[in-house]
């Protein structure tokens, strides 16, 4: 789920710089819009990271899911343009992502352990 999920947030903001360029989210203050142009970096960096097993990617990725929520309902309340759906999904998603963290950190050192086993035969 969480690579799914991040994924869809790669896809979203790609599209929307491919469809719109530079211009993508011209409308909202320059703080955000490079921090909504950021996450075509973030979003599929924390995906590749939990695909591969890596702690660094669940750090990674609950910092990005609260700042991102932090941020898009900011711009909810203060600026508009943003969809309540949006919003409470990502917020849905955000809680999903704080629910699944342990079981993930867990999963992700089992397979670190693994490899370094390997590594000292």
């Amino acid at each position: 789920m969480w690579v799914l999920g991040f994924l869809v947030g790669t896809t979203t903001h790609t599209a929307d710089l491919i469809v719109s360029g530079l211009n993508a989210y011209s409308d909202f203050p320059s703080g955000v819009r490079l921090f909504w142009v950021s996450l075509t970096i973030l979003d599929p960096a924390t995906a590749g990271l939990i695909i591969f097993r890596r702690r660094s990617g669940i750090v990674l990725g609950i910092a990005v899911i609260i700042a991102d929520i932090a941020v898009n309902w900011t711009v909810f309340v203060m600026v508009g343009g943003l969809s309540l759906f949006g919003v409470i999904s990502q917020s849905l998603f955000a809680v999903l992502i704080l629910l699944t963290a342990r079981p993930l950190w867990r999963w992700s050192g089992q397979s670190f352990r693994r490899e370094r086993a390997d590594l000292s035969r």
